[in-house]
């Protein structure tokens, strides 16, 4: 039998290479990178299990070369791979909160819990309740090369492929590999740095080899306070003085514009005879955040609130310890028993600013009164005299009287400076075994089968927690009087009597057993190759425990979001076949080759039940030069055990509520109806903070076990040119269309998108659209903390997205050389973009509502899309030295939220285009030594601001401050580079 020659292979590639000095990604399927080449020159090409003889495959694969990491100087993988145009970053290390500490990965947007991860070809471990893998566990040091399959891989690879699949290589050591890096930014501070070694041997003579390693991490924070874009919490509550403060650089820990402590106005007005609304009488007795008027005086306007910024992390810490090892063994002649072990300890770090209470409750007068001077205490009197009057008209007309005597009731604001900032630790011990065994049946079939347990255990412990029930006991009479009265007011007794520790575990198992059978089945005698195939069976077993303490779970604590125990577990029993099929192959090079694949897969969960994934593509190459390809796909992801079984928790996303905007009410004829049918007074409609006091409002999210299956349908269709007239280039376009149906999604995206939903669209109180908001709001129509409205994932939304993938790689010679006498030096230049065409959510099927947000950001559509991005990079080899320059782009992007002018709340409607570039020099000092140095973002390209209110704030030309319309740090900063100027150093050995 005529077998595949890697020699062959390295000769006609010209793609990248393994060397430091190769492009940083071949997107053709025939990049030498894209495929593993076995021992017996078999070649394993991520996105399919048939051990092919060339690597040319129907889908495009998008390949990062281990060189990427070391011309970039990123140690965490995230760095590399949220630069492809193909990936919307994930949770990263700049993910303070929103964020878990774990860091994820985002193909085409469509989700982390979409994007199957895979290292070595098999399933790596998955972290929480939402079955996601965090990269933090990969050990970047030891990868030979990422493969990037977009566009759903289910057929070949089962669940959680609908997105596509990232699959790790590690490479094999012989001998010792050991080295470090340390990284530091201009401003002298987030430094990272990292210590690895790694051993390997072969054995036995060359029967056997093993590799064993370990390394060291370790990142130091950055504060929103440490960088002057961040250090403002800009948005509509920012006034003018705050911006004087951020213009000048100064860095507030707190922010209190008014002269004393508690606004109240002592005006309740008329009350109507319904019990739920009485909307005047809470505008009355309002105490907030540390701020006092006097009765009469103006009600307390968004500006006084607190500047939250400065402690929150822009760079979150992280401490890591990894260890692990593989090693294979043929026991016997053409069979070979494998095994791999690892061990990740991963400390995450999160900090926020202090806690905020809000809610109402009761104050009694008579305990607090030793904190009040004479004019608060004559307006708490005459607060609860009103209360009396509006008590006696109530008894007066039939009703039952609300309040008590000598107590008022009282909606709270306060920050509780005095504790200190919240802390949040993770802990995280994964690990994983492996065990399998692999060999030929006969001399054209092979077998494979192995089985893997991996298990996360993640302890998050919680600092910087209040008691919801001590502080009303605080107020109430019930235990000693708290004086929250002022900044600064809570003695350190006072903080003992409020606070509350928690913390939570999560524990998440991942098994599979499977096994294959792969080889060739002969030809159809018109010059193509053999027919490959595969066939096997794969079992999966994947369970998760969300398991929080009785504080968490009963809802008493304040700080961080609570939330109920979570426990699920299901299986999957699958078969799955592939076949290739080379039709004719001719010297003039003419060939056609199809390929397909099925995989049946039987899930335990009653509403998914049995499914069937498939897919099937074409090779064309009418001539040597030029090959065409297309592929067509069709996935299914079953829901994760977060989605099924997750316990309810409370969160506070930030979100407009429809009912509070006098703009959405004015564009959306109804809403204000549908707003009286819900609970919100006819007079406070419209009326900002009269119907919504805070940007974030309070909501449950729960699991639903009725949930069914995704689908998604994806072809691409591409050309590949390699003209034999210009050796070393090679040009790939693909484009793809993607759709994902019955999308499990809370309904709207987010609590934003229902409310607009709700009040926009369906406007019918007895909608499933708008029943989470009936009988939660209180008297004056706010959606109050005590009872949020629970909303939980539907298979409802529908998401398509479709695009140009482009990659050009050019190799070449120049006929000069500085360093040496050869004559003659090397260049590499590479180009990797995406055109995104289309990015359409549709958050109810059905509804006439769809994102458009391709080329958009914010609102439903979240992190920025931007329709063009690319990621390039030239490198000059010269002898020892390697000189490599990378230039990054994102293209504009315009606001998502239609309904929302986000000009009016210090905010921007459109972000400029993006550019970043890199500089590397890389010196080969010995045969074993290599030294890199670098920096990162040689600009220092920050987010800037425009002018606000007035007042015109000195920063950077691009305006990236968002205000109100942003994820974290006035920013998207997962997207847009929050260090600034960044350099690294780096040393290599290898014996």
């Amino acid at each position: 039998m005529n077998r595949f020659n890697k020699a062959s292979l390295l000769a006609g590639t010209i793609m990248a290479g393994a060397v430091i000095a190769s492009p940083a990604y071949a997107q053709d399927a025939g990049a030498e990178v894209a495929a593993e080449t076995r021992e017996d020159n078999f070649i394993v090409v991520t996105g399919s299990r048939i051990q092919q003889r060339n690597v040319e495959t129907a889908a495009p694969v998008a390949v990062v070369g281990a060189e990427e990491f070391s011309l970039s100087g990123a140690v965490n993988v995230e760095n590399v791979l949220n630069t492809l145009p193909q990936v919307i970053p994930g949770t990263t290390a700049f993910s303070n909160n929103p964020g878990t500490g774990a860091v994820t990965l985002n193909l085409r947007g469509l989700g982390s819990t979409r994007t199957l991860v895979l290292v070595n070809g098999r399933r790596w471990v998955s972290f929480d309740t939402n079955q996601v893998v965090d990269l933090n566990t990969i050990p970047s040091f030891l990868l030979e090369s990422v493969d990037v399959v977009t566009g759903g891989a289910s057929a070949v690879y089962g669940s959680d492929a609908l997105g596509g699949v990232v699959n790790f290589k590690l490479k094999k050591v012989e001998g010792l590999e050991m080295g470090g890096q340390y990284s530091l930014t201009e401003r002298g501070d987030g430094a990272r740095y990292q210590l690895y070694g790694a051993i390997g041997t072969s054995f036995d003579d060359g029967r056997g080899s093993a590799t064993v390693y370990g390394e060291y991490f370790n990142r130091e924070s950055v504060f929103q306070g440490d960088r002057g874009f961040s250090a403002v919490a800009l948005g509509g509550e920012t006034q003018g003085a705050q911006l004087q403060a951020f213009g000048s650089g100064a860095l507030p820990v707190a922010r209190i514009l008014a002269p004393a402590n508690v606004a109240i106005v002592a005006n309740p007005g008329t009350f109507a005879d319904n019990p739920q609304n009485f909307a005047n009488l809470a505008t009355g007795s309002v105490l907030r955040d540390g701020l006092f008027r006097a009765p009469g005086t103006a009600t307390p306007t968004a500006g006084d609130t607190y500047n939250y910024a400065p402690v929150n992390y822009l760079q979150i810490p992280q401490e890591r310890y990894l260890f692990g090892g593989y090693a294979d063994y043929e026991f016997t002649d053409g069979h070979r028993a494998y095994t791999e072990v690892t061990y990740v300890n991963n400390r995450v770090a999160q900090e926020l600013a202090a806690t905020p209470i809000t809610g109402t409750t009761n104050v009694n007068i008579a305990a607090v009164s030793q904190f009040l001077d004479p004019a608060a205490l004559a307006a708490f009197n005459q607060l609860d005299a009103n209360q009396q009057a509006a008590d006696a008209q109530r008894v007066a007309n039939g009703l039952p009287a609300l309040f008590t005597p000598g107590v008022i009731r009282a909606n709270v604001l306060r920050r509780t400076t005095e504790t200190g900032p919240r802390n949040s630790l993770d802990e995280r011990n994964a690990f994983r075994v492996l065990a399998g065994v692999t060999g030929a049946i006969t001399d054209n079939i092979n077998y494979d089968a192995y089985y893997s347990y991996a298990r996360t255990r993640n302890a998050n412990v919680q600092s910087g927690n209040i008691s919801r029930s001590a502080f009303n006991r605080g107020l109430d009479g019930t235990d000693p009087a708290i004086n929250i009265f002022g900044p600064d007011t809570l003695t350190p007794e006072m903080v003992q009597q409020i606070s509350i520790q928690a913390q939570n575990g999560d524990i998440s198992t991942v098994e599979v057993a499977a096994a294959s059978i792969n080889g060739f089945l002969g030809n159809l005698g018109f010059g193509g190759d053999d027919i490959g195939f595969a066939v096997g069976t794969e079992y999966r077993r994947v369970a998760a425990q969300f398991i929080p303490d009785t504080a968490l779970s009963s809802g008493d604590v304040v700080g961080f979001n609570a939330g109920e125990a979570t426990e699920g577990a299901y299986n999957v029993k699958e078969l799955f076949a592939e076949v290739i099929v080379p039709i004719i192959e001719t010297e003039s090079g003419l060939s056609l080759t199809v390929n397909g694949a099925a995989r049946y897969s039987d899930y335990s969960l009653e509403n998914v039940g049995g499914v069937w994934t498939y897919a099937g593509g074409v090779q064309f190459r009418p001539f040597e030069d030029v090959m065409f390809r297309g592929q067509y796909q069709r996935a299914v992801r079953a829901p994760n055990v977060q989605e099924l079984f997750g316990g309810q928790a409370i969160g506070f996303p930030g979100a407009v509520d429809p009912c509070a905007s006098a703009d959405f009410i004015a564009a959306n004829p109804g809403a204000a109806a549908t707003c009286i049918a819900t609970g919100v007074p006819a007079g406070n409609i419209g009326g900002g903070q009269a119907v919504q006091l805070n940007a974030q409002i309070p909501a449950l999210f729960g699991g639903n076990p009725d949930l069914g299956e995704e689908t998604s349908t994806s072809w691409t269709a591409g050309v590949v040119l390699q003209p034999s007239f210009l050796s070393g280039l090679t040009i790939t376009a693909d484009y793809y269309n993607i759709e994902v149906e019955d999308f499990i999604t809370i309904a709207g995206g987010g609590l934003q998108g229902l409310l607009n939903l709700c009040y926009g669209t369906a406007q019918d109180v007895n909608s499933p659209l708008c029943q989470p908001f009936v009988g939660i709001r209180d008297a004056d129509g706010r959606i109050d903390v005590g009872n949020p409205p629970l909303i939980g994932g539907i298979n409802a939304a529908n998401l398509a997205t479709s695009g140009v993938d482009l990659q050009v790689n050019y190799r070449g010679s120049l006929p000069f050389s500085l360093l040496t006498d050869t004559g003659s030096s090397r260049f590499d230049l590479n180009f990797n973009g995406t055109w995104t065409d289309k990015y359409d959510f549709t958050p109810v099927v059905g509804l006439p509502d769809v994102d458009e947000c391709a080329g958009r950001f914010g609102g439903n559509c979240g992190q920025p899309i931007s329709s063009f991005k690319w990621a390039s990079r030239l490198t000059m080899i010269d002898g020892p030295l390697t000189t490599s320059v990378r230039w990054r782009h994102l293209s504009a992007v315009d606001d998502a939220d239609d309904d929302t002018n986000f000009a009016d709340f210090n905010g921007i409607e459109r972000i400029g285009a993006y550019d970043l570039f890199d500089l590397t020099f890389a010196f080969e000092a010995t045969e074993n030594v290599t030294f890199s140095i670098g920096v990162n973002n040689i600009f220092d390209t920050l987010p800037g601001t425009p002018t606000f209110n007035g007042v015109t704030v000195t920063n950077r030309p691009n305006s990236l401050l968002l205000g109100d319309n942003q994820e974290q740090g006035n920013t998207y900063p997962s997207v847009y580079d929050v260090l600034g100027r960044d350099f690294f150093a780096s040393v290599a050995f290898s014996f």
